[in-house]
């Protein structure tokens, strides 16, 4: 055997172990070029209690001076969602958000929402209890020079979920919204956003629902071999008698049985065999991370903590393609003592 073929065939078999390592480490996470920060927010935006007539028009033109001075927490308790809306969309909008998951949104509370942030922005969703209007939507909200949707879908969280139905036990009929994104400049990096809102009564709808939406997000992180995120408000503390549905969709729990037709078609056998997804307040630097922890305060004032917990989230998938830069729990009230929520708003700046 001459040097020269040895040499040859250690260089071969170099070369192969290179590619193999390769290919091994982007099965794993996925190397973004050029990343784009993106700011991310999710708001429960308490649902339209107190329907009027009232236009966003005639909202505006309600306006007090701004020069003015209004007393000081004058007001207190719920507000309507004629008051409320124009709160919420200055502060989003002011904080230069470009990815938007809301829940508890009456078809109104859409439409408004639409009509204040623009022609700039687009949305998707479907009220929960029929598909199309009826019930609570959980859109998405998306800035179209910034991203552009490529698809979208829904799926409802319980025992059947290709149709509008409710888990049995649970209060309410509860969906996901999924949609594929595409940035719009650069490298055009594609990702995927799952925005729900899980169940106030049923802990088992909750665990359902969070091992239905692990089930579909690491089937997009290995599809699409790209970012994955999920937002929302789980309404399951991340600690805790009712973390049942964190822990699942955080890795600490195993997923509980979901419907087997749903399992099927998102099954990627033994790929991304780890997959969970990571909370973006424990992801970002920790002098980027804000002070305020609740995000969920109620209605009672700043003087009531006893309901205050954090039960909202953004997460991003572990196989990576993303680096959190900062989180934040924004603030519902205003000086005048109004409560744009009952939630509070929070933000994450993610790389991508």
């Amino acid at each position: 055997m001459s040097a020269r073929w040895f040499r040859s065939f250690a260089l071969n078999v170099i070369l192969l172990l290179h590619f193999a390592l390769v290919s091994v480490s982007q099965d794993m996470h996925i190397d973004s070029l050029d990343p784009t920060t993106l700011r991310f927010s999710t708001y429960n935006l308490r649902y339209d209690s107190m329907p009027d007539n009232i236009t966003v028009s005639e909202s505006i033109s309600a306006l007090g001076n701004p020069l003015t001075q209004e007393t000081f927490l004058g007001l207190s308790g719920e507000q309507p969602w004629s008051t409320r809306r124009l709160r919420v969309a200055e502060h989003l909008l002011s904080e230069g958000i470009v990815i938007a998951g809301f829940q508890e949104a009456l078809v109104r509370q859409v439409t408004d929402l639409a009509e204040l942030f623009g022609d700039d922005w687009g949305w998707i969703g479907v009220g929960r209890d029929d598909g199309v209007e009826a019930g609570e939507y959980s859109p998405l909200f998306y800035k179209k020079s910034a991203v552009k949707l490529l698809s979208n879908d829904t799926f409802w969280l319980s025992l059947t979920p290709f149709e509008p139905s409710k888990y049995p036990g649970a209060g309410s009929f509860r969906l996901c919204t999924a949609a594929h994104f595409s940035l719009t400049t650069g490298a055009q990096t594609k990702f995927t956003v799952l925005n729900t809102h899980l169940d106030d009564q049923s802990d088992m709808q909750r665990q359902v629902g969070a091992s239905l939406i692990l089930t579909r997000a690491r089937y997009e992180a290995v599809q699409s071999r790209s970012p994955v995120f999920v937002s929302g408000d789980f309404n399951s503390p991340s600690t805790g008698n009712s973390s049942g549905a964190y822990n699942i969709i955080t890795g600490a729990s195993a997923p509980v049985a979901i419907n087997a037709t749903f399992a099927a078609k998102y099954n990627v056998g033994n790929q991304l065999r780890d997959f969970k997804m990571l909370d973006f307040r424990g992801q970002a630097p920790r002098q980027s991370v804000s002070n305020n922890f609740a995000t969920y305060t109620g209605f009672n004032g700043p003087s009531d903590t006893s309901v205050w917990e954090r039960i909202d989230f953004i997460f991003g998938g572990n196989n990576l393609g993303w680096t959190s830069e900062a989180y934040k729990v924004g603030s519902s009230l205003s000086d005048d003592g109004t409560l744009a929520s009952d939630h509070r708003p929070v933000f994450a700046d993610v790389a991508i």
